[in-house]
């Protein structure tokens, strides 16, 4: 019985010898990368993509999609990630994630994290910035995990994603003016004329766009550019979008439309990819979606 457990007890410490040195081997070659992790043997956290979904009036609502590798010897799960998102050390979004998040050891995952970033907030910290004339700043994603099981004894961890990029400038859409054309029995040629504010210092592209025009809350348009448009660096550039109107969907519209501008409103949506230039891999075939609103009383008088 007594050989049985020195037997046992040699076999553990075996195994504890054998994990340590493993554990070593793991942190020195985490170490011998390098970059924000420097030895720290513990889940990561990288941003990916970041997909614009709608930029409002006040909000701007996006999916950043993060990876999550885990060098531990053991999975984990969480069923809860809090994160933070700061840009030039301001915080712009805190959120969470409470979809369970399960990684097994030695393997990683991708999330998809929403945002609403609110333009308010936004603004102010590239004012700051333009103010200062400083073209690239630190976003910064804090994160920390509610495990369902303890790791370490730990209920929680933390990590820490940091990159330093170009300050990103989200372009800015004015619909000068929609041209109707000629009104026709079958159809309608119309065109919206479009000036796109690009305050970055790259150019980029928009492509595969689709957009709707609606007047006074009712849908009368629709249309698709599928080549790409390029969107000069530090300037405005106008773009005509062609769209074509069904019969009989302008009719009604009419004495509004031309009698009543200032209090028939129209609504814009527009849906794209947008290519970038610079070879970001973050933003280079984000899906971009933003909504125009205003009054015809808007639109430039010939």
């Amino acid at each position: 019985m007594k050989k049985g457990w020195i037997i046992a007890l040699t076999l553990l410490l075996i195994g504890i010898v054998g994990a340590f040195i493993w554990y070593s081997r793991l942190k020195s070659n985490a170490a011998a990368e390098g970059g924000p992790y420097d030895n720290t043997l513990k889940p990561r956290l990288e941003m990916s993509t970041i997909d614009i979904h709608n930029i409002d009036d006040d909000y701007i609502d996006m999916d950043v999609r993060m990876l999550i590798d885990n060098p531990l010897p053991v999975g984990f799960k969480a069923s809860r990630l809090n994160y933070t998102v700061l840009m030039a050390n301001t915080p712009i979004v805190e959120d969470k994630y409470e979809k369970a998040i399960e990684v097994k050891s030695g393997d990683s995952t991708y999330v998809t994290l929403p945002m609403r970033v609110m333009i308010k907030k936004l603004s102010t910290v590239l004012e700051t910035l333009d103010k200062k004339g400083i073209d690239s700043t630190t976003y910064t994603v804090r994160s920390t995990f509610d495990l369902d099981v303890p790791i370490l004894g730990n209920r929680t961890f933390s990590q820490t994603f940091e990159k330093r990029l170009p300050t990103f400038y989200i372009p800015k859409i004015k619909v000068e003016d929609i041209d109707f054309g000629k009104l026709g029995l079958k159809r309608t040629d119309v065109a919206a004329k479009v000036n796109i504010v690009n305050k970055n210092k790259f150019d980029f592209s928009f492509t595969d766009t689709r957009y709707t025009v609606s007047i006074n809350g009712k849908e009368i348009a629709e249309g698709y550019q599928p080549e790409p448009i390029v969107i000069k660096k530090q300037a405005t550039t106008p773009v005509v979008y062609p769209i074509t109107i069904k019969p009989g969907q302008t009719l009604e519209l009419l004495p509004k439309m031309l009698f009543d501008k200032k209090d028939t409103p129209f609504l814009v949506t527009m849906t794209s990819k947008l290519i970038d230039k610079s070879g970001s891999v973050m933003l280079n075939n984000s899906k971009f979606n933003t909504t125009i609103r205003g009054t015809l009383a808007d639109f430039k008088k010939d």
